[in-house]
């Protein structure tokens, strides 16, 4: 007669830990996704000859603090001719909407 490795006891501990570990391997890739698609900057920029001015928001893939998003602006408006002048503030997607007529064409451009 054999005897079953797993008792009652163990089996639902088992189960639970695969539980666990479904769970916490499904959640970790979607949670910087998450925070980063959930965090935005508005700023101002340049160009030079002819000067050109323009404010605009952009979506922050890096940790959503002012300096990491200055950093991150500068590089995004570098690669398309831009410098940065300033990153006014971060903020969540409650407030991304009372900045979109204000963006213009570079809402979310960048």
């Amino acid at each position: 007669m054999m005897t079953h490795i797993f008792t009652p006891l163990r089996q639902g501990a088992l189960r639970a830990a695969m539980v666990l570990g479904l769970a916490l391997g499904l959640a970790l890739p979607i949670a910087p996704a998450a925070r980063a698609a959930d965090c935005y900057a508005d700023y101002k920029a340049k160009q030079d000859a002819p000067l050109k001015l323009h404010y605009g928001v952009l979506a922050l893939n890096g940790a959503c603090t002012k300096s990491d998003a200055t950093e991150e602006a500068a590089k995004r408006l570098k690669q398309n001719g831009w410098t940065l002048l300033q990153v006014l503030s971060v903020f969540d997607a409650t407030q991304l909407d009372q900045r979109k007529t204000n963006a213009g064409p570079y809402y979310l451009r960048f």
